[in-house]
């Protein structure tokens, strides 16, 4: 088993790896080590015992921006 930070709701260390997000699928959590505490259920960075969400927002932003240039580039290739 894993040791994970201390969960900042909590305090507990009893906390799991996420396997599967909405925002990130299967690779976003494994990236930032998004963990669930099993005590009270916060999810947080299990490296650093800090809310994930300023990185879940510049993962989503560039997803987004990756997948509006290839859908770009797509669009300028087919008008050719």
């Amino acid at each position: 088993m894993k040791q994970f930070a201390p969960c900042p709701k909590c305090q507990s260390a009893n906390a799991q790896q996420v396997s599967f997000t909405w925002w990130g699928g299967v690779l976003g959590p494994k990236l930032f080590t998004h963990v669930k505490c099993q005590s009270c259920g916060a999810k947080y960075n299990g490296k650093t015992g800090k809310n994930n969400t300023t990185n879940i927002v510049l993962y989503f932003a560039v997803v987004a921006i990756i997948v509006f240039a290839i859908s770009f580039g797509f669009m300028l290739i087919r008008a050719l």
